[in-house]
């Protein structure tokens, strides 16, 4: 089963934030922007939680709120569950499940290192168990 580390290594480290006094607003361009789901949430260089789409459909668009007037703290999903590099693609699976979150931000020495996705870690099990089938048929026909 492949480390944190090494799912990292193939996908790349960059990890898009957004500060915790920013609007919603801000946010979701960014995610726009980005093409992407989710963003860290960092006051200064400490991630303090998460801001995905699914918060903003619940926490403002369903309530009424306007996303020019509320800040990213007000939302945002905290505290976090995060991994660190040496933990395998199957702890990650766990969490996600266990804690029913679909981004893991990754640290390391106390840094944000990147952010896994439901996504990434789905795609590394498929990746597993393929490579695990591909190697029972060669030794059954050898």
């Amino acid at each position: 089963m492949e480390t944190v580390k090494q799912l990292l290594q193939a996908k790349g480290g960059v990890v898009h934030c957004i500060g915790p006094r920013a609007r919603v607003f801000d946010a979701l361009r960014l995610m726009a922007e980005k093409d992407i789901g989710a963003l860290v949430v960092v006051d200064g260089d400490r991630p303090v939680g998460i801001i995905s789409e699914r918060d903003y459909a619940r926490k403002v668009i369903l309530q009424g709120k306007s996303s020019h007037d509320v800040p990213v703290l007000d939302i945002m999903s905290s505290p976090l569950i995060t991994v660190e590099p040496h933990q395998t693609v199957e702890d990650c699976m766990a969490l996600v499940t266990g804690h029913r979150v679909r981004h893991l931000p990754v640290i390391e020495a106390g840094r944000l290192a990147g952010l896994l996705s439901i996504g990434d870690l789905v795609k590394s099990v498929i990746a597993d168990k393929e490579q695990t089938i591909r190697q029972l048929e060669s030794y059954i026909h050898s």
